[in-house]
């Protein structure tokens, strides 16, 4: 008898540093934006699910100890749904204006890795992911829209993003 293999899904995360409070008038087009993107994210072809708090987003989740660091951290069936919703309507319109909401920074932001389908990724998940990116750049563990790995880990996978909307890792 064979072993099916395991099924997977696609976990992301996001962070932002803001540029101001999040009840700031610099960040209210951003702020009134957040349900409807979320509302937008939770009707794609592939979302599958993502973290919020009490509020129903997760703004006040804390990340690496730092009160100016927002997280976004959701679950998707593959690749193609996640990079299909990003590209598109509402989050497309806000991903173009994130230079208005949030500080530009060097290191990666965003990070992706394949998880057990069915598995809900944590903070400390997603923050061990985010640094292992950082310290070494793509890898099955950790990577990118760019260079992306299959499920299984094999070899990377160019991804197309478009000009000025991916990271840069």
């Amino acid at each position: 008898m064979t072993k099916a293999a395991p099924v997977y899904e696609l976990a992301q995360v996001n962070i932002a540093r803001l540029k101001s409070p999040l009840d700031s008038p610099q960040l209210k087009d951003f702020v009134d934006n957040l349900d409807p993107v979320n509302a937008d994210a939770e009707a794609a072809d592939g979302f599958v699910w993502r973290l919020q708090s009490e509020e129903g987003n997760a703004t006040d989740v804390a990340v690496f100890g730092d009160a100016w660091l927002i997280l976004n951290m959701t679950v998707w069936r593959d690749i193609n749904t996640l990079t299909a919703y990003m590209y598109q309507g509402r989050h497309r319109e806000m991903l173009a204006r994130r230079r208005e909401f949030f500080e530009r920074v060097q290191e990666a932001m965003t990070t992706l890795w394949w998880v057990p389908k069915g598995h809900r990724p944590t903070v400390a998940e997603a923050e061990a992911r985010l640094l292992h990116l950082r310290a070494h750049g793509p890898t099955p563990y950790a990577f990118t829209l760019r260079t992306s790995f299959p499920q299984q880990g094999a070899d990377p996978v160019p991804g197309e993003v478009p000009d000025g909307l991916g990271c840069s890792v």
